[in-house]
């Protein structure tokens, strides 16, 4: 990949009830390019929304990808990966860093009624995770419009990314195993939650 290759990172930091994204745009040798930020509901259904308005304010045509932390930020705000790359028109792999059996049980006991139902059909509609080999840790990534899926191993356990994911993820992950664009997104957000903090204290 060209060093100047740019990836649009996405991750959240939420304190108490205020949820703040940041989108980060980081070129392949790890310069960054752009930061923008917008803010989305604890407990709500409107993060797809947040990561769409990042988008929009960037505006930018030369990023390559997006790669998002987590699909369930904000107490099971469930991000809808297909809509977001309709939106965005490139490839988004979506990251997360444990194992896990899912996220379903959860919401049902997190919300009743169409509540419940509204975020699990986001959720279901999520393309599965695969795991990903990177800098020795281990990686789960869903994607969308990036390459063919690996073969299930047939034993039950999660099945590898593709050639195409690992090249993008690797590529971008220079130490450890959180992507720059997401560990720049992510840093960035959370300063940003404590100026917000900070500065309330201030005026308070």
């Amino acid at each position: 990949m060209k060093p100047g290759t740019r990836a649009l990172g996405v991750a959240e930091s939420t304190v108490e009830d205020h949820c703040l994204f940041c989108g980060a745009v980081v070129r392949a040798d790890r310069a960054v390019d752009g930061v923008s930020f917008a803010s989305a509901t604890v407990g709500g259904l409107d993060a797809t929304d947040a990561v769409l308005r990042l988008l929009d304010r960037l505006d930018r045509d030369d990023v390559r990808y997006l790669l998002v932390s987590g699909v369930a930020p904000a107490w099971f705000n469930v991000l809808d990966l297909d809509r977001v790359a309709a939106a965005a028109d490139r490839p988004v792999l979506a990251l997360s860093y444990e194992a896990s059996p899912g996220l379903a049980p959860a919401i049902e006991r997190a919300f009743e009624g169409e509540a419940a139902a509204e975020r699990l059909a986001v959720y279901d509609r999520l393309p599965p995770r695969r795991r990903l080999r990177v800098n020795d840790e281990t990686v789960f990534v869903r994607s969308v419009g990036l390459g063919g899926e690996a073969a299930d191993p047939g034993d039950g356990s999660t099945p590898t990314a593709s050639d195409d994911v690992a090249r993008v993820i690797r590529a971008y992950t220079p130490s450890g195993g959180r992507p720059e664009p997401v560990r720049v997104a992510r840093l960035a957000a959370r300063g940003a939650q404590a100026w917000r903090a900070a500065d309330a204290d201030r005026h308070g």
